[in-house]
């Protein structure tokens, strides 16, 4: 059923019911204010009749039965429009229209009151007579006039009043209920042909000027927006996945293929000599190693690649900082692993990934910023800017030609020496650009050895439109220093 014939259906019944009660009201406003002319009326006679009454009663006390007759004569022709009994001890006068003798009369009172007779109701009203010989009561009399022609014509009025006002207020409501809807019908023929499935055409919405059908169409574009969000996140879950299964079979493949060998090898050679045998386990456990670390590395790109805005948080950068600083002492004791930063730096981010830039950064470091001596002496620093946090890591290694700094980065890429993933610098520029920050490859200090330095707003932010680390990366913008400008 249409919104506009529910209303007029609404006000087609309501009306009606509230000209009754308006009618009911106005009935008893009318006969009250009947009743009050009548009483008035009725007092008026009753003063003027009392003098008479008593004479009455007095001529009828002494035993006088002419002056009796006289004075009864009197009294009738004084009431004119109203009825007059006249009740005493041995004697009862009345004329005039009034109830028959078997309406029961009320006790007297001070005030006028309603008697019935039949189908008639009257007022009556009740005043004492007193005299020096008789005394006795007389009764004025008046035919209720709220209950006669005028209250009548009232009731009929109001009931054709109500029986008119249902379709002429229902249609009228209709009307009006129609006119109002139309931009809500218009809203309706829009939004009825759009299909986020098949098209990406969106509500086109001009403001009308009526509150509610605005709000509505402002909640379907926002129905459809988070519709195509989440649409984007779930396509962009599935070409992860997608990506993930081929890059690990792609890179599984090499490291399997070599298990496989070295494993045939020892299947076909059951009495190969102990050192030979050695040799073949240990490449089986590096390349076991190097499974587990790469299959490591795929998971936490995925994870960078799905985290949500609603993930991230107010993050003490100095604690994860000295986490993983310890971390990497545990790791490689023989390592000379310092740590300078600035306590209570925080920044709004994602504190497992953060910590896997900062694994990822000490991790490179450790392995790929050895002295001549073979020894490696790794410099962590943390310190706040305007507006920014600085995270740099130091080796004294080789370092990094200028020429292979933008591709360092790229996912898979490793040394010639390198027996890691080729992963941990991706997972690196995938952490600093999810925080809306840039990381770059310089000289190290002194010149000697390698600086990685990682620049984080420190107002943080939400995670950047494109996250596609499993399927591609984008060097370019992982070279580039810090804007000056936040985000």
């Amino acid at each position: 059923m249409r919104l506009s014939t529910r209303v007029g259906l609404t006000v087609g019944c309501t009306v009606p019911l509230l000209v009754l009660a308006s009618g009911w009201l106005l009935l008893h406003l009318v006969a009250r204010d009947l009743h009050r002319a009548e009483d008035q009326h009725l007092r008026q006679r009753a003063t003027a009749l009392a003098p008479d009454a008593r004479s009455l009663l007095r001529a009828s006390a002494n035993g006088r039965p002419k002056a009796a007759d006289t004075r009864e004569r009197r009294l009738f022709s004084a009431a004119l429009d109203v009825g007059v009994r006249v009740v005493g001890p041995d004697a009862d006068f009345s004329g005039g229209p009034q109830p028959g003798r078997s309406a029961v009369l009320p006790a007297p009172t001070d005030g006028p009151v309603t008697v019935r007779d039949g189908g008639r109701s009257w007022r009556a009203l009740a005043r004492p007579v007193r005299g020096a010989t008789a005394s006795g009561t007389l009764w004025v009399f008046a035919t209720d006039t709220a209950d006669r022609s005028q209250l009548g014509l009232v009731r009929r009025r109001v009931a054709f009043t109500a029986l008119l006002a249902a379709p002429l207020s229902g249609l009228l409501a209709w009307g009006l209920a129609a006119g109002a809807s139309a931009p809500l019908r218009r809203l309706t023929r829009r939004t009825a042909g759009l299909d986020p499935r098949a098209s990406s055409a969106r509500l086109d919405h001009r403001r009308t000027g009526v509150t509610e059908v605005d709000e509505l169409a402002a909640t379907v574009r926002t129905v459809l927006a988070r519709y195509d969000e989440q649409a984007a996140r779930t396509a962009e879950a599935l070409e992860t996945a997608r990506s993930f299964s081929s890059a690990a079979a792609h890179e599984l493949r090499t490291p399997l293929m070599s298990m496989g060998t070295n494993l045939d090898i020892l299947a076909g050679h059951p009495t190969l000599p102990e050192p030979d045998r050695a040799e073949v386990v240990t490449d089986l456990l590096r390349e076991h190693a190097r499974l587990l670390g790469l299959l490591v590395m795929l998971r936490e790109l995925g994870r960078g690649d799905l985290v949500e805005a609603d993930a991230l948080r107010t993050v003490d950068l100095s604690e994860v900082a000295e986490a993983a600083v310890a971390e990497a002492r545990r790791g490689a004791p023989d390592a000379d692993v310092r740590l300078d930063a600035t306590p209570g730096l925080t920044v709004h981010g994602w504190e497992p990934g953060l910590r896997m830039l900062l694994d990822n950064l000490v991790g490179n470091a450790l392995a790929h910023g050895r002295d001549s001596g073979g020894r490696a002496r790794v410099r962590v620093g943390v310190r706040g800017l305007p507006g920014q946090l600085l995270i740099t890591v130091d080796d004294h290694g080789p370092g990094v030609p200028p020429e292979a700094r933008g591709r360092v980065f790229e996912r898979f890429r490793r040394g010639p020496d390198s027996a890691g993933s080729g992963l941990g610098l991706t997972l690196v520029a995938q952490q600093t650009a999810l925080h809306r920050g840039s990381v770059t490859v310089l000289d190290g200090p002194d010149g000697v050895g390698a600086r990685f330095e990682v620049r984080l707003p420190s107002d943080g932010g939400g995670p950047p439109g494109r996250r596609n680390w499993l399927i591609g990366t984008a060097g370019a913008n992982r070279s580039q220093s810090f804007p000056k400008e936040l985000p």
